[in-house]
């Protein structure tokens, strides 16, 4: 499975996600408003608002505050203009990824060095861990409501490249164009998502010890808890089992 978006669903099932709710839906109106700023309103003729869209739908976001978030794009309500930022930086081996939506880009190049300074991690090369990653489809389901097998018949006949269980979470990649089709397949089933986004999962993951991966662990949830930090990806494999700390 993929590392970081592995572990992000299993605190989800765990609960610990519930009181970041309100925090991920900021997020999700973020990348929706800047969607539907950059190429309209439009959902048919807008794919990266469509995608922003599915992602919202698959973390459960009301169809009212997702219509907002588009409002505010389009300028039909009054919102905020943002700007895209992206960070690289190392922490040992493990490869960290930072894309940032921001209304005050100075603010959160501090906010984001402050937060990599005290975990001991320090900012890479341009272009050295971004070409460590590739653009995937991730779609997670619960493994404990559907199993892996059903899943796969679905998601195959969608397009998916792979599924795979762990941890009580089946996870179900495809290629970026064909994310939306396997979506509906999926849903087309009546199978319910726990999570489904274009994400950044490595080419090679880096398996590192339990302290290792806990410190990295440990750096992404800060970064992340950053209100300018939209999206965090690394390189490291989450084991199987892995259960972080309390």
């Amino acid at each position: 499975m993929s590392g970081h978006s592995k572990w992000a669903t299993i605190k989800h099932k765990k609960g610990a996600a519930d009181a970041k709710r309100g925090q991920m839906f900021t997020k999700l109106i973020k990348e929706i408003s800047i969607a539907a700023r950059m190429g309209g309103g439009d959902l048919e003729g807008n794919p990266r608002l469509r995608t922003a869209v599915i992602k919202a739908r698959g973390a459960n976001m009301p169809k009212d505050n997702i219509d907002r978030a588009i409002k505010k794009g389009t300028g039909e309500l009054e919102g905020v203009n943002y700007e895209e930022l992206s960070y690289e930086a190392r922490l040992g081996e493990a490869a960290i990824l930072i894309e940032v939506l921001t209304d005050n880009r100075n603010r959160a190049a501090a906010d984001v060095r402050n937060i990599l300074t005290r975990a001991g991690a320090e900012l890479a090369k341009s272009g050295s861990v971004s070409r460590l990653l590739t653009r995937k489809g991730i779609i997670t389901l619960d493994g404990e409501k559907y199993t892996e097998d059903a899943v796969m018949e679905a998601a195959l006949e969608g397009g998916a490249e792979d599924v795979a269980e762990g941890d009580g979470v089946i996870e179900v990649t495809t290629a970026p164009e064909d994310f939306e089709a396997v979506i509906n397949a999926l849903t087309g089933k009546n199978f319910e998502t726990m999570s489904a986004e274009i994400s950044m999962v490595p080419e090679v993951p880096v398996t590192l010890d339990t302290a290792s991966t806990g410190k990295v662990l440990r750096l992404i949830d800060k970064l992340e808890e950053n209100d300018d930090v939209q999206n965090v990806y690394s390189n490291i494999d989450v084991p199987e089992g892995f259960e972080g700390e309390d």
